[in-house]
């Protein structure tokens, strides 16, 4: 759910990573946040078990530290790049410090740039450079953008910059602009639009709302810490009880009247309106007649008998299946299927229900079957109080 909200948030031209594996809580949280950010709409992790475990793509970038660890030129190992097919390899040191020269940016930190030009020598067909070790305007994006076009002069593709600290908007829209003004000087079209930035640094659902808000020009987000933690609500608020036993409904009641089950063993359908959205999920009980398309069938207020609505579905939907009993009843959807369910559904829902601020309620309703059963029991069950 938190990852189906961000991508909301995001939008959906935005690509997701979960960065949230040293954040994540509980011997199988890494894994397992994995997964789910996958399933409510993340594109990949950095997490490389997750990737291996369900066919994830996997992405990141390099540390900070790896950048602390050069501090000259002379600190890389060899001055050499293989050439796009690997047959010939060429100075890639003496092309980087001729586009230095050329853009006038030597004041920039020069043991940044020698961990950029390692980087591309190492990952020369996948180059995304950390660029807020030092300064970002002063030395991290000038010094990718020499390391890029020097790539893109020897047939790279370099992808682009991350940025993990600071004014994430504002960085954002300088750094396309020095994209851009590289673009003119150097005469790669496309370059500008081609290179991506990559966004991180504590960023949650509200923190989206807000680079929306402002303006921004990020490609791509790595979230970790809210994402994986769930700090907007970390425990679920919700509970199981008996609804019944020996073949008999059971209630549990409470003074306070949402903390009322409603009882007998149930089935759900999603009832859809002509427009294609749903209009509300009906639950019944285990042996009634499955609602069918067409049909006028009255549904009821759980917990209010003077709310009902009748409904005239195009289309039912039934949600509860069996998947195990004594063993597995069905074969289990992969990740990606159970993802684009995910996303078909929440695709579907008015934008109303899903909007930020004053949600419109989703309607749960009980079949008037259903309804009946559980005020009897209600009336049943509830002592009666004798006043002397």
């Amino acid at each position: 759910t938190n990852a189906a909200r961000m991508r909301q948030a995001a939008g959906p031209n935005k690509t997701l990573l979960e960065f949230g594996l040293r954040r994540a809580q509980g011997p199988d949280g890494g894994v397992s946040a994995s997964r789910y950010c996958y399933i409510g709409g993340f594109d990949g992790t950095s997490n490389a078990l997750a990737g291996m475990l369900f066919g994830m793509k996997v992405g990141g970038t390099h540390a900070h530290s790896f950048v602390q660890s050069f501090s000259s030129i002379e600190d890389l190992k060899t001055r050499m790049i293989s050439l796009p097919g690997g047959a010939e390899e060429v100075d890639f040191v003496d092309i980087v410090l001729r586009v230095r020269a050329k853009f006038g940016w030597e004041h920039t930190n020069t043991g940044e740039l020698a961990s950029f030009i390692c980087i591309c020598q190492a990952l020369p067909e996948s180059f995304v450079a950390l660029v807020d070790t030092y300064d970002t305007l002063v030395s991290g994006i000038p010094n990718f953008l020499i390391c890029a076009v020097a790539m893109f002069e020897i047939g790279y593709q370099p992808i682009g910059i991350r940025l993990d600290s600071g004014d994430l908007a504002y960085l954002s829209l300088e750094a396309r602009k020095m994209f851009e003004m590289v673009e003119k000087q150097c005469k790669v079209e496309g370059m500008a639009k081609a290179l991506k930035i990559v966004a991180s640094n504590d960023i949650g659902e509200d923190t989206l709302h807000s680079l929306n808000q402002q303006g921004h020009s990020i490609d791509t987000f790595g979230i970790g810490t809210h994402l994986v933690t769930c700090q907007n609500q970390p425990a679920l608020g919700c509970v199981y009880k008996l609804v019944e036993f020996d073949k008999k409904p059971r209630i549990k009641l409470s003074q306070e009247i949402k903390k009322v089950s409603v009882p007998g063993k149930k089935v759900l359908y999603r009832l859809y309106g002509k427009a294609g959205y749903p209009l509300v999920d009906l639950m019944q009980l285990q042996d009634e007649e499955a609602p069918n398309p067409g049909e006028r069938i009255m549904c009821r207020h759980p917990l209010d008998p003077t709310k009902r609505v009748v409904c005239v579905p195009a289309q039912v939907l039934r949600l509860h299946h069996v998947v195990w009993d004594g063993g597995p009843c069905l074969e289990m959807p992969s990740i990606s299927e159970i993802r684009n369910v995910t996303i078909k559904e929440l695709s579907e829902l008015r934008h109303d229900h899903v909007r930020r601020l004053n949600p419109t309620p989703y309607k749960v309703s009980l079949s008037e079957n259903l309804f009946k059963t559980m005020y009897e029991l209600w009336r049943k069950e509830a002592p009666i109080l004798e006043l002397t």
